[in-house]
């Protein structure tokens, strides 16, 4: 287990008995598009919402290791309210605070630190989603005026998020990214889809949208290079929410082995849901110490993550986590595969995980090619 400081434990405490308390008993119910806005503004007003951004912008001046743990400690209880803080504390909102200009730090982060506005990450398009490189959505200078073009899809939280960070092409130059706000003339939804976990992704065109000069965040030849420095973050947060899910399923496996009786006793009783138990507990515990020293070790490196440890966390724990919750439905037997049940829908959320910011098969290329040019890191 990872070692905490008295600041970080007193955090983590208050956040832990919020979410017992406040968010169990509406967790696994946001489906439909629906999102756990009343757990949002409860975390703002206590004070938790964007606790790894700077004061100045209403965060906790705390670091992403612990919006990590908030996310796993919180995913444990309600994986959906996790989902949220792993988006707006590590990916769209931290490439603003990496990334963007004063203007666009004054203007967004607050926003994002109260509770009172979103951002999803748009970088998926018809005919680019792992490849991004094949991506048609460009920033173009137009008399004086930065103009986009494009369309992306299965962008998550749009259909209820106010803002975006889009990657683009700058002709020319190469990738970046730019802040969009949803409600500029000239953005339109083409459709919105419905996973399999019951949430909304949403396929949308920009059509001569005016971006702002403020709103650019990356730019130039640096400009893919930097992007994929926040995209790491979001493959630890990833590695974070399907752990915690992972936990949630296996702490209600635990506590329905207590509680159903066969054969004169209770099932827990039985050597085989022991061993299975032990299995289940052995997988989430070895992704548990992977996700933490990912985490611990970016921040130590200037909040940088390193993309062969984000990688390989991201793969396993997704990988385990849809295990552990397969294994934690079938403790439970035919009432775990009723839908309305806790254990059917965290099966569904979780496979996701599993496609969303890198699939399986682009992560063990990554990991593949890296491990080819370097190896595996020494200790030294």
């Amino acid at each position: 287990m990872v070692s905490l400081t008295d600041e970080q434990r007193f955090v983590l405490e208050s956040i832990d008995e919020i979410a017992r308390k406040e968010f169990a008993d509406r967790a696994f119910s946001y489906e439909g598009g629906d999102y756990p806005k009343e757990n949002i503004e409860l975390l703002a007003d206590r004070g938790f919402l964007g606790i790894n951004f700077d004061e100045e912008y209403g965060g906790g001046g705390m670091s992403e290791f612990e919006a990590m743990l908030m996310t796993e400690v919180i995913g444990r209880v309600c994986p959906d309210t996790a989902t949220y803080l792993c988006e707006q504390h590590l990916v769209a909102p931290r490439a603003v605070s990496m990334f963007g200009t004063e203007a666009a730090k004054e203007k967004y982060l607050p926003k994002v630190t109260s509770g009172e506005a979103g951002f999803a990450i748009a970088m998926s398009e018809p005919g680019a989603g792992s490849n991004v490189k094949e991506m048609h959505t460009t920033v173009e200078e137009e008399n004086g005026s930065l103009v986009l073009n494009g369309e992306k899809i299965w962008v998550s939280g749009a259909s209820h998020y106010e803002y975006g960070v889009v990657w683009v092409k700058f002709p020319g130059e190469g990738f970046g990214s730019v802040i969009l706000d949803f409600d500029w003339d000239g953005v339109k939804t083409q459709q919105s889809y419905t996973n399999m976990a019951g949430n909304k992704q949403t396929h949308f065109y920009m059509e001569d949208v005016t971006v702002p000069e403020e709103n650019v965040l990356t730019r130039g030849s640096e400009g893919f290079k930097e992007q994929l420095k926040a995209l790491n973050w979001e493959r630890i947060g990833t590695a974070a929410i399907t752990n915690a899910t992972a936990m949630c399923a296996m702490d209600k496996a635990l506590e329905y082995v207590e509680d159903r009786e066969q054969f004169g006793q209770k099932i827990g009783e039985f050597q085989g849901l022991q061993w299975k138990l032990a299995d289940m507990a052995k997988q989430v515990q070895a992704a548990r110490a992977l996700i933490h020293a990912a985490a611990e070790d970016a921040v130590s490196a200037d909040r940088v993550a390193d993309p062969l440890q984000t990688s390989i966390v991201k793969l396993h724990s997704t990988e385990i986590a849809e295990s552990v919750v397969s294994e934690a439905l079938q403790v439970h037997g035919a009432n775990g595969y009723q839908q309305g049940h806790p254990l059917e829908y965290l099966h569904r959320y979780v496979r996701g995980f599993r496609i969303a910011g890198g699939t399986d098969e682009i992560m063990k290329n990554t990991i593949g090619k890296m491990l080819r040019k370097e190896g595996l890191p020494s200790l030294v």
